[in-house]
C-alpha cells in the first residue's frame, strides 16, 4: 500500500505531522507493507528565489498580527513539536522560495535517499542555526543525506533539472482538492488533511488496509477443470506427469 505526503519544508505542521504520521505507521501490523512517497507543494511559490524574511515578520503581515501575537504564535506551534520530541526555534528562522529544495527531493527519490532528505531539510529548517535556504547548506545537507556532492550541485544549479516533476505534484495535489498542507494520500483512496494525532493515522492505515481492492478471481470456463486443478500445468514442483 503506497501513502503520499504533500508537504512543504516552510510548513512546521509538515514536520509535526510527519513526525506523527511515523508513530502511527510504527503501531501499524502491516507496516513494512507501506510505500510513503513524498510530494511537492509550496506554500510560497511567488516569493523570489534567494529571497528571505525573517519568519516572525512574514506571519505578522501575513496575518495582520503584531510582532509580539507572531512570537505567541510561533511559540505555541513550538509546544506541539515538543510534544512530538521535535527541536523548534522560535527566533531567527527565515522563510523563503523552497522550489530548489522540491527539485531535490525529487532527485534524491531517484536515488531511494528521499526520506533521508526529508528529514534533514526538516530538522535543518526547523532546529538549526543555519537556513536551507542557502545552496551551501543545502548542498551538504544532500551530501549528509548520502547523495553524489557534484551531482546534487548540477541539480541546484539547472533551474529545469527535475522542475516538471515538482510541477506535476503540484498540479496532482489541485486535482485532489489539497489546498493545505500536509496532505495524506492512503492508497489514492483515503485522504487526511493537517497534522493529525498519531492514532488517527493508525486507524486510516488500518481502514485503508482493510479496503483494500482484492485481486479479482477467475472464472472457470464451462466444462473446463478449475484453474488451480488443470493437469497440463507446471508449477514449482515440477511439471505434471499425463496420466493418459
Amino acid at each position: 500500500m503506497r501513502v503520499e505526503i504533500w508537504s512543504d519544508v516552510a510548513c512546521p505542521w509538515c514536520y509535526i505531522g510527519k513526525a506523527r504520521f511515523e508513530q502511527g505507521l510504527a503501531e501499524f501490523a502491516h507496516k513494512d507493507q507501506v510505500e510513503v512517497v513524498f510530494r511537492s507543494f509550496e506554500l510560497d511559490p511567488n516569493r523570489p528565489e534567494g529571497e528571505t524574511t525573517q519568519v516572525t515578520g512574514m506571519l505578522a503581515k501575513k496575518y495582520g498580527m503584531s510582532e509580539a501575537q507572531a512570537r505567541q504564535a510561533e511559540q505555541r506551534v513550538a509546544d506541539n513539536a515538543a510534544a512530538e520530541g521535535l527541536g523548534y526555534r522560535t527566533e531567527g528562522r527565515d522563510h523563503g522560495n523552497t522550489f530548489a529544495i522540491h527539485r531535490l527531493l525529487h532527485f534524491a527519490k531517484t536515488k531511494g535517499l528521499q526520506n533521508e532528505l526529508v528529514n534533514l531539510t526538516f530538522r535543518a529548517n526547523f532546529a538549526e542555526e543555519r537556513s536551507v535556504f542557502d545552496r551551501a547548506r543545502l548542498l551538504e545537507l544532500a551530501v549528509e543525506a548520502g547523495l553524489d556532492a557534484e551531482e546534487s550541485k548540477q541539480v541546484l544549479e539547472d533551474p529545469t533539472a527535475f522542475a516538471e516533476e515538482v510541477r506535476a505534484d503540484e498540479r496532482e495535489a489541485t486535482e485532489l482538492g489539497a489546498n493545505g498542507v500536509p496532505f495524506f494520500v492512503l492508497d489514492r483512496r483515503y485522504g487526511v488533511s493537517g497534522g493529525q494525532p498519531a492514532e488517527v493515522f493508525k486507524q486510516a492505515l488500518e481502514e485503508a488496509w482493510a479496503t483494500r481492492p482484492q485481486p479479482a478471481k477467475l472464472a472457470t470456463v464451462s466444462g473446463l477443470p478449475d484453474p488451480g486443478q488443470a493437469e497440463e500445468v507446471c508449477g514449482p514442483e515440477g511439471c505434471a506427469v499425463p496420466q493418459r
